[in-house]
């Protein structure tokens, strides 16, 4: 015996009432007209523009340093795989202001390494690098899981096959591994992303609030509310627009394409 859809659908209810009604809340109380005004405000252009420029490349740092490590974790399985696999979940349960803080322990100028890099001219903290640390830090384990798992479903036999046939371990990957496990590697990016483009608790605490340099949009969105809930209405407003235009062509580009004949 199987569940109707209506009863299926009594039960999701109030989790959908839950997840859509904040949001058309948001939308209603934004002042109307303002979205136009806020866009040409040079301090709301700054934060859109760095938080798609730092989350963009928190996203390119995960396709180019977290795929070596998803393939490790799905195919090799080297010796402490345990303790691997938590050290890659470990930043999505912390806190995010516990993340902040490490990384201004770390790299801060009285930091473990932020001395050291200081005595070279090179400052981390309270930068638009330290945004795209502290995004990476918390949104990269996203990546890195889902990538993972679409890894694991590929077969093994298939790259042995390839490799039969004269192909280079690089060629293997691109042409055999990376293609049918290309849903769990768009897919890991597309979390991976959301979750950057959402940091906040790590990105004030280790990068600082600081307009044109490391005022991201949520961050706009916490002072705007401070000074002026309707500016922080605005704000919100527009990143989630932004937000949701972005998954939806996610989405769209990662539907399964239908077959011919």
């Amino acid at each position: 015996m199987t569940l109707r859809p209506a009863s299926l659908w009594a039960l999701a209810a109030p989790l959908l009432a839950l997840l859509l009604l904040p949001l058309v809340a948001l939308l209603l109380r934004t002042p109307p007209g303002t979205l136009t005004l806020a866009l040409h405000e040079p301090g709301t252009r700054q934060a859109i523009a760095l938080s798609l420029g730092t989350s963009l490349l928190t996203v390119l740092l995960a396709l180019v340093c977290g795929t070596p490590l998803a393939y490790l974790l799905a195919r090799r399985r080297p010796a402490g795989v345990a303790l691997l696999e938590v050290l890659v979940d470990l930043p999505t349960v912390l806190p995010p202001a516990v993340a902040g803080l490490a990384l201004l322990m770390a790299f801060g100028r009285r930091g473990v390494l932020g001395g050291l890099l200081a005595s070279v001219g090179i400052e981390v903290a309270f930068t638009t690098a330290a945004v795209v640390m502290a995004q990476t830090f918390v949104a990269i384990p996203y990546y890195v899981k889902s990538a993972a798992v679409g890894l694991a479903g590929v077969s093994h036999e298939l790259e042995q096959a390839a490799a039969l046939d004269g192909a280079s371990p690089w060629q293997i990957f691109r042409y055999v591994v990376a293609p049918l496990a290309r849903r769990g590697i768009a897919g890991g990016l597309a979390l991976c992303w959301a979750r950057a483009l959402g940091e906040f608790g790590a990105t004030i605490i280790f990068a600082g609030n600081f307009p044109g340099r490391t005022q991201t949009m949520p961050l706009a969105i916490y002072l705007g509310f401070e000074i002026d809930l309707g500016q922080a209405l605005t704000l919100a407003a527009i990143m989630l627009a932004v937000s949701f235009t972005v998954l939806l062509v996610i989405r769209a580009a990662l539907r399964p394409q239908p077959t011919e004949g």
